[in-house]
């Protein structure tokens, strides 16, 4: 063991890895421990990645072996390993392949490992092949499984259909399924990326984004072909997913997670592919048509007249022979999707997202149906290159008026947290930090409606909230973009998928204070490039702001612990700021 006091990384015994960025190797260290490993902090000095059930199985399931990890972490290491943490890594990863998911009939699969067999066959079948008895006892004992499996000589077989929720129910029990069943190829579509985007700037997908669409595309080969990609919002996760596309050449359900991101995706397609808009169709609440490419959003996708109701717009994913889908904003896809996802694990399938983060903490779900993680980039490193911008993060803390204290020292927790989160103060101070930031494009963030209500009064910007209709939120959107308004108010419509790529500021007035979900997202809405003469996608060297509004000795202090410490991990300088009230 080649241990050496100079050496970047600490393996600790409760299965954490400590990267210290600033020892000679670090960089080499970073990489090399990727496949095994998942990134959870990242702030300025030391990075702390964990090694968990998962990201061994993912490891596995790239072909690395334990002896590549225990040779990469004591090449690495700065003090002894701890004793048996390797043979722990051992047993972890020898689970994956106990359990193969192939098809049930040799010959049912193309050269290149593509199924030949319609997508609709409900009727076809799969073979779990478990070859250790005890294993196959103990599956057939899962019941959750038992109405799904039916007993074969070497293990059990399955309907196509519910090929994702055994996988799903396997892995919750600790058994991950190698998935070696082929996957269908579908319909061809000539997907051709532009070495000049519409508007005629040069255009070329940047080396990590070939990168993350390389490692879900794989061989091409059984066991590939799908996968999570974890990006930074502004990193440009869209042309990953169209450098598949291009790749593929097939045709393509993108699901994401409103009408806005539907049209962005749009314009995209047309902007960077050579695809006509007669072969790109949306399919939303505003319209429902289909094409070779087709955007729908999740909202649509999942409804039903009634709780007890069948989902009437599931037909969708059986209208054409999809060959891949894509996920936008994976960690919000709802359970619902979870259901037709299963029925969809014959079709190669991308996921997008800036944090692998669910409130609901089904991230084993998105793993399993989905398929695991396959790329990750710490946002740090895109802002070092200069791909996404570089942000100061302030929290400005104010207290709460003489008139409020009182009812905020009697009220229940619900409404002590409305009480601060709309203290009136705030105001006050977003025309403040409006008037000293003329040269920025300004997000004003927040979540109390009549909050942002009077805020939009005040300052004289539009509002954008879940009521305003969708024809109206694009005006104000591109009013924004094309610099014909400098600022907009916005409540959390306005967290997920909205590329405005000028916004350099935003100001969070409230919000679910304390979701690390909702402050990346947040966060992301100022990190899109904002362009450098003669390079196109940098940042030229232009800062973003993201200014949080806190009532002091409130229980928003609480939460703003939570976003601190989120921030830091990610590798943000945080700093807090007193605001005291003028007084004449």
């Amino acid at each position: 063991m080649a241990v050496d006091p100079a050496n970047p990384l600490i393996v600790q015994s409760d299965r954490t890895l400590l990267l210290d960025v600033h020892a000679l190797g670090a960089e080499d260290a970073r990489t090399a421990i990727l496949p095994f490993a998942e990134l959870e902090k990242s702030p300025e000095h030391i990075h702390t990645y964990s090694i968990t059930p998962l990201s061994l199985w993912n490891a596995a399931s790239a072909g690395f072996t334990p002896e590549y990890i225990a040779g990469t972490l004591s090449g690495y290491t700065r003090f002894p390993i701890p004793s048996g943490i390797i043979e722990g890594f051992a047993d972890t990863m020898a689970r994956y392949g106990k359990i193969r998911l192939t098809s049930l009939k040799a010959g049912g699969s193309a050269q290149d490992g593509s199924a030949v067999l319609p997508l609709d066959a409900d009727s076809q079948e799969l073979l779990l092949v478990i070859e250790d008895p005890a294993i196959r006892a103990e599956v057939g004992e899962i019941k959750t499984l038992i109405k799904l499996l039916a007993k074969t000589p070497d293990g059990f077989s399955l309907r196509l259909i519910d090929r994702g929720t055994v996988k799903r129910e396997l892995i919750r029990n600790g058994w991950p399924v190698k998935d070696e069943a082929p996957l269908v190829k579908g319909e061809d579509l000539d997907v051709v990326l532009r070495k000049e985007s519409a508007s005629g700037r040069p255009f070329a997908p940047r080396d990590y984004q070939v990168e993350a669409a390389r490692a879900v595309f794989g061989s091409g080969g059984p066991g590939t072909g799908y996968g999570v990609v974890v990006l930074p919002c502004g990193s440009g996760k869209t042309v990953v997913g169209m450098t598949l596309m291009s790749w593929l050449k097939t045709n393509t359900l993108i699901l994401t997670t409103n009408v806005a991101a539907v049209h962005q995706w749009i314009e995209e397609l047309l902007d960077k592919t050579e695809l006509t808009p007669e072969q790109i169709a949306e399919y939303s609440g505003d319209s429902k048509s289909g094409a070779p490419v087709t955007i729908a959003t999740y909202q649509i996708i999942t409804w039903r007249p009634d709780r007890n109701a069948d989902f009437p717009h599931f037909r969708l994913f059986r209208e054409r022979h999809w060959g891949l889908i894509i996920y936008d904003e994976v960690h919000l896809l709802p359970a619902p999707v979870f259901r037709v996802t299963a029925e969809l694990q014959a079709v190669r399938r991308l996921g997008l997202t800036a944090t692998l983060i669910r409130e609901d903490g089904a991230e084993d779900a998105v793993f399993s149906l989905v398929g695991p993680k396959r790329y990750d980039i710490p946002w740090k490193d895109l802002e070092n290159k200069g791909w996404i911008a570089e942000a100061s993060c302030t929290e400005i803390r104010l207290d709460l008026p003489e008139a409020l204290r009182v009812p905020y020292a009697v009220a229940g927790k619900r409404e002590k947290y409305r009480i601060a989160s709309e203290n009136p103060q705030k105001e006050e101070i977003v025309k403040q930090l409006v008037e000293n930031h003329r040269e920025d494009q300004i997000l004003v963030i927040g979540q109390y409606l009549s909050q942002l209500e009077s805020i939009a009064r005040l300052i004289k910007a539009p509002l954008i909230t879940g009521k305003t209709p969708n024809a109206e939120r694009e005006r104000i959107y591109n009013t924004f973009k094309r610099g014909e308004v400098r600022i907009i108010v916005v409540s959390k419509v306005a967290n997920f998928a909205i590329d405005l790529p000028d916004a350099s500021m935003a100001v969070q007035v409230s919000g679910s204070f304390g979701s690390r979900q909702e402050e990346a997202q947040r966060l992301g809405r100022i990190l899109r490039p904002k362009g450098r003469p003669g390079e196109t996608g940098s940042t030229g060297g232009r800062n973003s702001w993201f200014f949080t509004l806190v009532s002091r000795y409130t229980v928003e202090e609480e939460f703003a612990a939570n976003r601190q410490k989120f921030l830091a991990e990610q590798g943000y300088k945080y700093s807090i700021q007193h605001w005291v009230e003028k007084r004449t």
